[in-house]
């Protein structure tokens, strides 16, 4: 780990937080949507910035940000999400994102699904974008669905039902930043803990 971003990148500062934020917002706003949103109920973190670094590309850059950050998120309706976001680690790459419940499971990458049938456990994979192109074909509106600007639009018109981004992105950063606060702390910290504790970086023009 040798600080490969630009300077603002992997500073603190500038940047607020490493992996977390680089990568982990995307699967946490991603797992928040198939879930249903939830309320975010407590969360506890840990965050580590201890891989070794090329000393002179470390100072250049100022480096201050975790390459790992790790959370467990209590969710309302009895459900939990954990975290694993990593630069650097050293493991083969994780799995990715995966949905378990009572009746069955999903991972994302590659997607496949795994449930029990007549007594026998069964993993099933799908070409989701072979089954893409079909639905496509089939059902009217999925175009709704390819990218940002087309839903916007198609919400626009009233062809769907906008999404709920903003309050998704608004629990992720509740999580985000309750990672943080727990690793702060110490300890495990309520989502009302980190809305007091939160401060507004914004700036009034």
């Amino acid at each position: 780990m040798d600080g490969y971003g630009a300077a603002p990148f992997v500073s603190q500062a500038a940047a607020a937080g490493g992996a977390l934020y680089d990568m982990g917002v995307y699967h946490i706003s991603q797992l928040l949507y198939l879930l249903g949103v939830p309320d975010v109920e407590r969360i506890s973190g840990k965050t580590y910035q201890e891989m070794a670094m090329d000393p002179g590309r470390k100072e250049k850059s100022g480096f201050d940000v975790e390459e790992l950050g790790l959370g467990f998120v209590k969710l309302s309706n009895n459900m939990t999400l954990d975290i694993i976001e990593a630069w650097a680690i050293h493991l083969n790459p994780f799995d990715g994102s995966c949905i378990v419940g009572s009746e069955g499971g999903i991972r994302f990458n590659p997607f496949s699904f795994h449930r029990s049938y007549a007594d026998m456990d069964m993993d099933s994979t799908f070409d989701l974008n072979h089954a893409d192109y079909r639905w496509h074909q089939l059902h009217e509106g999925l175009d709704a669905y390819d990218s940002p600007q087309r839903h916007w639009v198609a919400a626009l018109q009233g062809r769907v039902p906008l999404l709920p981004t903003a309050e998704i992105a608004l629990r992720t950063m509740l999580i985000s930043e309750g990672i943080y606060l727990s690793d702060r702390l110490g300890r495990e910290v309520t989502a009302d803990e980190v809305l007091e504790m939160s401060k507004s970086s914004a700036v009034k023009v």
